[in-house]
């Protein structure tokens, strides 16, 4: 039993987060979230349920959505990560940010930036998408809103989508 060897605590990883490269090591059992959080010190990824449900950790790994409470850090070792931080130029809001904005569809913010991220990757991966109501409540039913009733962030994201010329598939 004296030959066993405990486990390796901690891992380096590198990353691309929002155009910045990082190499840290990590303990092989911090979530994505904390490392984002805590050790990067980008706090606009929320956590709120810890279980994957409520999407407000939702940031883009490679190029897709992704719950960062669920996964480990060490699980993106070489990977590009895109936060809620990547999506303003310096104080100019993007335009998904701005729509948020305009059409009051936030209230206490927290779900906020999931929401965006979420959004982002469905506009950054399709050129068109149903953006009826109920199109538009389907793609962002994976994030919950308890304040809103989502009225006007459904207005959002169509006024974003429009600014950037995605189509409605319906009208295709």
């Amino acid at each position: 039993m004296d030959d066993i060897k405990p486990l390796a605590q901690t891992k380096k990883i590198s990353v691309n987060i929002n155009g910045r490269n990082v190499e840290k090591d990590v303990n092989v059992r911090m979530l994505l979230s904390d490392f984002i959080r805590h050790e990067l010190n980008l706090k606009g990824t929320h956590v709120g349920c810890e279980h994957g449900i409520c999407g407000a950790c939702t940031v883009i790994v490679d190029g897709k959505s992704s719950r960062s409470c669920i996964m480990f850090a060490i699980q993106t070792d070489g990977s590009e990560i895109k936060t809620v931080e990547s999506l303003a130029n310096g104080d100019k809001l993007n335009y998904l940010q701005q729509a948020f904005h305009d059409n009051h569809a936030l209230q206490c913010g927290y779900c906020t930036p999931g929401l965006i991220m979420n959004i982002t990757n469905q506009f950054d991966t399709n050129d068109s998408l149903d953006l009826s109501d109920e199109g538009i409540r389907l793609m962002i039913s994976g994030n919950l809103c308890r304040c809103t009733g989502y009225v006007n962030i459904v207005k959002a994201v169509r006024q974003a989508a429009k600014e950037i010329g995605i189509k409605d598939k319906r009208e295709i």
